[in-house]
Formats: structure tokens, sequence, C-alpha cells
């Protein structure tokens, strides 16, 4: 019995849920798709987000006989082997070979495609949860359009469920098969953006889960946490719960508690909500830690993409450093106090126009308006400095950063001060 994954596996580009931004109606790969006409492609993403169910619509749609390598295990020998195949009377319109996991090839496995994509008898879809611009060979990636997958929203995920008890409920003739809505949203959201975990769990939850008195098959959600392998912690994406962690996990940062902060950040890996995971740190990174240690966020984004691109359960492990990081870090606001008093000086004060010699001079009629005349070019003074007003009239002595007592504002505040003087 071929697994439910595989059963449900779309078709046609309508049934595919979720890469909107790819395939959505007037998107560049809908449109590709629509044209007939398959070019050389690098599909990048995370695992259970499409990549091979598009390939294979791909290779439906241009007419082409389909061919799936995994490089993880294949060889130069089953490269050739697919183009030995190329001149068989069977592949009169070419060949489309889906080559999943691409990073796994190295540069000579690679090079062994190149004279075929070029004289057009192979077309080549690579797959690779890897960035493809580190990891695949650059004459590849030039004769190539490389699109990104993006993990499945939580909505795409349930839908994708939804339509696999449909298709399953034609294995059990005289048995219902039902799940509430709650265990489809629980499934959803500990899947990690990944469809094909969420219909192995359901799956698994199916065939193993005994008929009730009715005789029917109703997956609740005890079940769904336990053929999803986790267990069910008080937690609701939409409910107070949620925001509650959200806030005792950026509090706990914010107080440089590195053990409650990575408490906070287990429950939120087990609510499997990756995305307000890294948006929180981001926003902690410049709310909180900010000119205190300004390299925080830089560090920061590069964890959460990690996190965004390697899915659960490894994702745990960037999150975990970005979280220890801010948390042992020196800490500031200054900066967001700083643009908050700036707006709210433009919501409750007339701050008057912008100083004449602040405007832009660049166009003709700029010198008749007597505009940037008088502005002071600072580089053209000693230590690129010299006193003029930056600020409108009717605010010009308002002060709104203040630097933190930590090193780095207080070293800037220092150089500040002596070119001044």
């Amino acid at each position: 019995m071929s697994p439910l994954a595989d059963k449900i596996r779309p078709t046609k580009i309508n049934e595919v849920f979720g890469q909107e931004h790819l395939i959505g109606e007037g998107k560049i790969l809908n449109r590709i798709l629509n044209s007939g006409e398959i070019p050389n492609m690098i599909f990048y993403g995370p695992p259970g987000t499409g990549k091979t169910t598009i390939a294979n619509i791909a290779a439906k749609i241009g007419k082409k006989s389909f061919y799936k390598l995994n490089a993880t295990n294949a060889s130069v020998s089953d490269i050739k082997n697919v183009i030995n195949e190329i001149d068989n009377l069977m592949n009169s319109n070419g060949i489309l070979l889906y080559l999943d996991e691409i990073q796994n090839f190295n540069k000579k496995q690679q090079q062994s495609l190149l004279e075929f994509m070029e004289n057009g008898k192979i077309t080549l879809i690579a797959s690779t949860t890897e960035n493809p611009y580190f990891y695949i060979y650059k004459a590849i990636l030039s004769r190539s359009t490389v699109f990104e997958f993006k993990l499945l929203s939580t909505d795409n995920i349930i839908s994708g469920l939804k339509r696999a008890v449909e298709i399953v409920q034609g294995d059990f003739k005289n048995i219902k098969i039902s799940c509430d809505e709650e265990s489809y949203k629980y499934i959803a959201e500990v899947s990690g953006g990944d469809l094909r975990k969420a219909i192995n769990g359901l799956e698994l939850a199916i065939y193993s889960t005994k008929n009730n008195i009715d005789g029917n098959i109703h997956i609740n959600l005890e079940i769904a946490a336990e053929c999803m392998q986790t267990k069910i912690l008080n937690y609701d994406r939409d409910g107070d719960s949620h925001y509650d962690i959200l806030s005792a996990f950026q509090k706990s940062i914010r107080g440089s508690d590195a053990d409650a902060s990575i408490h906070y950040l287990a429950r939120l890996i087990k609510g499997g909500d990756i995305l307000s995971i890294c948006r929180r740190l981001l926003v902690i990174a410049a709310e909180d830690i900010g000119l205190a240690y300004p390299a925080a966020i830089s560090i920061v984004k590069s964890c959460t993409d990690a996190a965004l691109q390697l899915g659960f359960p490894e994702a745990r492990i960037p999150l975990a450093e970005a979280v220890l990081l801010l948390a042992t870090a020196p800490k500031s606001n200054s900066a967001y106090c700083a643009i908050d008093s700036a707006i709210n000086d433009l919501d409750t004060k007339d701050v008057g126009d912008i100083p004449q010699h602040l405007k832009d001079s660049h166009y003709s009629g700029a010198k008749s308006l007597e505009c940037g005349l008088q502005y002071k070019y600072p580089h053209n003074f000693e230590n690129n400095y010299v006193e003029q007003q930056y600020l409108p009239d009717k605010i010009k002595d308002s002060v709104y950063y203040k630097p933190g007592n930590n090193k780095m504002e207080q070293s800037a505040a220092s150089y500040q001060k002596r070119i001044r003087n």
C-alpha cells in the first residue's frame, strides 16, 4: 500500500497547497507552467513544501518523461543510465530529470549533466534544502532559474489534511473517517510547515485508531498528539496562552535570565510556531539589546534564517543559540525609546518645516527657492563635523536619544562629545 502522502499528491497546479508567491495566479512559476515550456530550474526550500509535486506536474505539462534520482545515494552511473534513455522512442519529447538533494553531488557529478542540459535533451529540476548559491556548481546555476519554496502556513496544511481524509475515506467503505478542527490545527501547527510530516502523522492516527461505538474512526486531540509524537501543552496560537508564553519569553531575555529564556523557548518549540519565535527574537534584538551590542541583530537574523531553512527539529539549535546570545548580552532600549519619543512628537506637536539649508538642492529652481544654500558639508571640516541646526525650528532643542549606560554607547557618546569640543 502506497503512503498517504503519495496518494494525495496533486496532479494539477491548482491542487497544490501553499507557495502562492510562485504558483498563484499570474506569478512567475505559474506562468512558466502554463506556457508548457519548462526550463531548467532549482527548487530551494524546506522539506514537505511541494518541490517534488511541482516537478511532477512540470513533467506532465511539458509532456516529458519523468525520471527521479536522489543525490544522497545516486552516482554518475545512475545519471549515465538516464542519459542512455534519451534516444528511447518513449522519450521523444525529452526527459525531465528531477534530482533531489543536489547539494550531495560533488562538482564532477554535477558537471556530468551540463552537456545534455545545453542541447535540451534533458531538462533538469534540482531540489535542495541548502542555499543553492553555496552548494551548486556555478555553470548549472547560470543555466537554471532558482525558485525559493517557503514553509507552508497552518491554513495550507489544514487544507491538505482535509483533502487527505477525503481521499483515504475511499479505503474504508463502511467506516466514516473524521477529525475534529482542534486536531487538524494541532497537527498543522506541530508539523512546522512540513505537509509531508503532517500527512504522515494523520495517516498513523487513522490506521492505528480503533473504531468507536458507532464503528467509525474519529481522531481527537489526544490521538493527534500521540501520533505526532508530542504531548499536549496549554498552547493555542490564537489564544491567551500563546501570548503569555511569548511575553514571558521576551521578559526573561530582557531580564538576562538564560535558563528561563530557554525554558520558554522550549514551550514555543513544542507549540511548533517557528514564525512567532523568529519574529520575537528579532524584535528583542532591536528593542532590548539594541545599541549595547549592535551586532546582535545580525547574528540573530542569521540564526532565524537558519532555523526557517532547517525546520524542526534541527531549528531548535540555532534558535537556542540566538536566545542565549540575547539573554546574556548587555541591554539597552535607547533606540526603542528614541524612535517612540520622536513619533510621539509627530502625533502630538506641530513640529514645523525642515530647515531650508537641509532641503534638496539637486534640481533646477532650487537655488531660487534658497534650498540647500547655507548647508555646510561636514566632511569639509575637522573631525568631519561642523555645528549647524538639523531639527526644525519648533523642536530644535528636542533630545530623543539618550545613550544607555553600556560600553558601546558610552564610547560613542564620548566620541560625540570630543568632536563637538
